[in-house]
């Protein structure tokens, strides 16, 4: 039996890149292959963990009825806030466990029974980083690391690897050493402290859409591929 039981999609952002899209539904609800973009995730997710929570704020009333009707365990309302808020403000602050923290608009390929194991094997560190090989056109905050342990995290200086949007991360354990901020806040307080670790396991494939075009290309080739 799998040891992380628990999942959070975070899905309160306001998509402002892909309007006029989301003028109508949140980019969460987007639709792809017949679904949308936060139903494919849930879908995935069901097969790994039994409680998946999703962040919500724009339109955040639609989105709630719809990842609840594609079976999430339960809806946080995030509206206006940063999107690590819920680590010191919602019950799961007191969840004292690893959960995977992912985004909504990621489509990935995972091996999540590997990621667990990496996990574990690094003796449960507060917060570890999944990450990606940069793909071009897409932006991502770029890891530096001694072993696995984060020492850098830079939007502009490069290296071989950045972060993938997704995470293993234990809540209770995160509050009691950082202060509330947004996620980028988070990290920086880990690093200070070597708290912050970086997976040896990467995505097989990996996409963020996070515009129009991407989304259209990959609607493309998921059709293509079918």
């Amino acid at each position: 039996m799998a040891r992380i039981q628990q999942a959070v999609i975070l899905a309160a952002g306001r998509g402002q890149r892909m309007m006029p899209l989301t003028n109508v539904v949140p980019k969460p609800m987007i639709p792809v292959s017949g679904s949308t973009l936060i139903a494919q995730s849930i879908a995935k997710l069901t097969k790994l963990v039994p409680k998946i929570h999703v962040t919500v704020g724009y339109k955040g009333a639609m989105l709630a009825q719809h990842v609840i009707e594609n079976g999430a365990a339960s809806v946080l309302n995030t509206n206006g806030q940063t999107n690590a808020w819920w680590i010191h403000n919602s019950l799961l602050q007191y969840v004292d466990e690893p959960l995977y923290v992912l985004t909504c608009d990621n489509v990935l390929e995972l091996d999540f029974n590997l990621l667990e194991k990496s996990y574990f094997d690094l003796d449960s560190p507060p917060c570890m980083l999944v990450p990606v090989r940069p793909v071009s056109g897409l932006e991502g905050d770029y890891i530096f690391h001694d072993g696995p342990v984060v020492t850098e995290l830079n939007r502009h200086k490069p290296s071989d690897i950045y972060c993938s949007g997704v995470q293993v991360l234990n809540p209770a354990e995160v509050r009691r050493r950082v202060h509330e901020g947004d996620f980028m806040s988070v990290w920086q307080q880990l690093i200070a402290q070597r708290a912050l670790y970086v997976s040896p396991v990467y995505p097989k494939k990996w996409i963020s859409i996070d515009t129009v075009e991407q989304l259209l290309a990959h609607t493309l080739a998921s059709d293509l591929g079918r």
